[in-house]
């Protein structure tokens, strides 16, 4: 789109570029994530669980201090996609978590 298109913003009420639209929706749908101690999380980051959490399904208990490395965030301000060994499909609470 060029600057000379010009779209109606129905939240500010005006008539915005609509470069200046894409630029302030791309803004407003980035989720943050943190995690138990409000540190930022991203994309391949490492963390520790910070209390012990029964797996369901698995059978197994992952214990307090775990690391689990390179985390994908899921879109959700409160979840966070990992992978362990023996473990498929993880997906952990970011409140049990810690950056490392």
């Amino acid at each position: 789109m060029s600057d000379d298109d010009y779209v109606y913003h129905e939240e500010s009420g005006e008539w915005l570029p609509a470069t200046e639209v894409a630029r302030r929706d791309a803004v407003a749908a980035t989720v943050e994530v943190r995690d138990a101690v409000g540190n930022l999380l991203t994309d391949g980051d490492q963390v520790t669980l910070i209390k012990d959490l029964e797996v369901k399904g698995a059978g197994q208990t992952l214990k307090r201090g775990t690391l689990i490395k390179s985390i994908r965030l899921t879109g959700d301000a409160q979840e966070i996609d990992c992978r362990f060994d023996g473990i498929k499909g993880l997906v952990l609470r970011a409140e049990f978590v810690r950056k490392r």
